[in-house]
């Protein structure tokens, strides 16, 4: 029998510690503080986060950007999220699972969870071009069951070119396209790519800072 999947939460009551918001803020220094502290985050059983409120699951949220245009994507019938098929989206990442080694009781949680976004990008994506890499902002949507047990991490990757080619099957129509385009294409989205593409000027200057 195949072990059940294992993904990092930490308490919601630590995200209501620093304060609770609902949609996006670009003021990631005092959760980051928080989410990174020894002992902070753990592992739990995916069943039992999904059904958990009182626990939020941390989602990394990569938005890659290049010359003004930012990387999308329409998820296909293979997407690991069967209610988010034939979304678009502007995001990459997906769970963190205990394979990606995280010792989570040192002081190096910041740098191993950064790793770990590496990987799980590299999963979906071939990422060819050199980046910089920034936290920008926080997604938490508690309208609806899904995002009441969910907390995006939102990266600004910067890319050096759009040299980017897919990897997962469930990846399709990829291209980068402008703030305009992704406006006009803005109701075909997942609600996390929406709330980043109305906050998207706010997010880069934060990655500017």
């Amino acid at each position: 029998m195949a072990q059940e999947e294992q993904v990092l939460v930490v308490e919601r009551k630590v995200v209501e510690e620093v304060g609770m918001f609902q949609g996006v803020t670009v003021e990631v220094a005092r959760y980051q503080a928080a989410f990174f502290a020894p002992g902070a985050a753990r592992f739990m059983r995916r069943s039992e986060a999904e059904v958990d409120s009182s626990h939020k699951q941390l989602i990394p949220y990569v938005i890659m950007a290049c010359g003004g245009r930012y990387l999308s994507y329409v998820r296909g019938k293979r997407a690991g999220e069967s209610r988010l098929t034939g979304l678009r989206s502007i995001g990459i990442g997906g769970h963190i699972n205990p394979g990606d080694d995280m010792p989570l009781f040192n002081t190096d949680f910041r740098e191993t969870y950064l790793a770990a976004v590496e990987r799980e990008v590299a999963e979906e994506v071939d990422v060819r071009a050199g980046h910089s890499d920034r936290i920008v902002g926080l997604l938490n949507d508690d309208s609806n069951e899904v995002g009441s047990v969910h907390l995006g991490v939102v990266h600004l990757w910067v890319l050096d070119s759009e040299d980017v080619s897919r990897r997962e099957q469930m990846i399709t129509q990829m291209s980068f396209m402008s703030r305009g385009e992704l406006e006009e294409v803005r109701g075909s989205m997942e609600t996390w790519s929406q709330l980043c593409l109305d906050n998207l000027g706010r997010m880069v200057e934060a990655g500017k800072g």
